[in-house]
């Protein structure tokens, strides 16, 4: 807003650089031009000050579509001033030379006017389409209806009035209906994001069953190898079974022939030995066949003693002394004979 300072009998205003300041004086126009700085004398002027930057309205408007259903529209027009004097005409933009304000709300008075103007286009657009192509489509449509219709009307052009943009934010249909309009959506949003649960399970199923089968066949393998190695450990056992056989079959055969060739030694050996040992026995029982009975007997007592450790009992019958004591008288007259005959034979000699 323009700064105005009073004075005794005299004011000095010093306008912004966006804004026109315009002074009046005896009804006519002395001064107009942005940022201007001046004396005046507040009894005979008055002052208006246009602003020339652009300036943004914000909207939103309740319209009801072809199928009866109430659709909200939010945007924004943007404008400013193409020609301060004439909008100065059309609108009072007086200011208060005391404080520097506006006496009016010129600014005010221009927002509704293009709000009246965008909402009637707004309107003209929503009431012949439906919710779903409004709500499709309408953005843009709306758009492009408010920004054509404000700058075809000479209304606006008269007042020296400049439509900059519009923006459409959005469009938006009653809470109940939007949330039914949400629920098929969601429910697709749903069944893709089940699908896809879905889908990884079965993926997960999948790469499960296929680390399952690469367990079992790397267990296949596993047991195909240990088959085979039992098989060639069993294989070698059995050869060196075999082997050991062998080497033991050789080894008894070389140990039979051995005792074979040791018995043959042996068993000539003792045919050798036997064969002397029969001739002896033949030659000795020769040589007992001629001696007498008694002899016979007394070698055999000789050798009876000579086996025989110890005697505990004998039994002597009559029978068997009677032999003997007849054989003992005979051999001892028999020797009495042959005694004399001895010593005259050593008195021979």
């Amino acid at each position: 807003m323009a700064e105005i300072k009073r004075y005794r009998g005299v004011s000095h205003v010093r306008g912004a650089p966006s804004a026109q300041l315009l002074l009046w004086k005896g009804g006519k126009l002395r001064k107009s031009g942005r940022g201007l700085a001046f004396w005046f004398q507040p009894l005979s002027a008055n002052l208006a000050e246009i602003p020339l930057d652009d300036r943004e309205l914000a909207f939103l408007f309740h319209a009801r579509t072809s199928d009866f259903q109430e659709a909200v529209c939010q945007g924004t027009v943007s404008y400013r001033v193409a020609d301060a004097e004439a909008l100065a005409a059309r609108v009072d933009f007086s200011l208060d030379l005391d404080e520097g304000l506006y006496m009016e709300d010129p600014l005010g008075q221009i927002s509704d006017r293009l709000t009246q103007l965008a909402q009637q286009h707004v309107w003209a657009i929503v009431n012949r389409s439906t919710l779903g192509d409004i709500l499709a489509n309408g953005v843009e449509q709306l758009r492009a209806a408010i920004i054509s219709g404000l700058e075809a009307d000479t209304d606006l052009r008269a007042m020296g009035l400049e439509i900059v943009s519009v923006r459409v934010s959005g469009i938006a249909p009653d809470a109940v209906v939007e949330k039914a309009l949400q629920t098929p959506a969601r429910e697709s949003i749903q069944q893709q994001a089940d699908e896809a649960t879905f889908g990884r399970r079965a993926l997960a199923v999948e790469k499960e069953r296929a680390i399952a089968e690469a367990e079992l066949q790397n267990r296949i393998e596993l047991a195909k190898r240990t088959e085979r190695l039992v098989e060639q450990e069993g294989l070698n056992e059995r050869r060196h079974a075999e082997e050991v056989a062998a080497a033991a079959r050789i080894e008894a055969e070389a140990a039979a022939e051995r005792t074979r060739i040791g018995a043959a030694a042996s068993a000539e050996s003792l045919h050798a030995i036997e064969g002397e040992r029969v001739a002896l026995e033949k030659e000795r029982i020769t040589a007992y066949g001629a001696l007498p009975p008694a002899a016979l007997l007394a070698l055999a007592a000789r050798e009876f003693a000579a086996k025989i450790e110890r005697i505990e009992h004998l039994n002597l019958s009559p029978d068997m002394l009677s032999p003997f004591i007849a054989d003992l008288a005979a051999a001892g007259a028999a020797r009495l004979t042959a005694g004399p005959a001895t010593a005259t034979q050593r008195g021979r000699k």
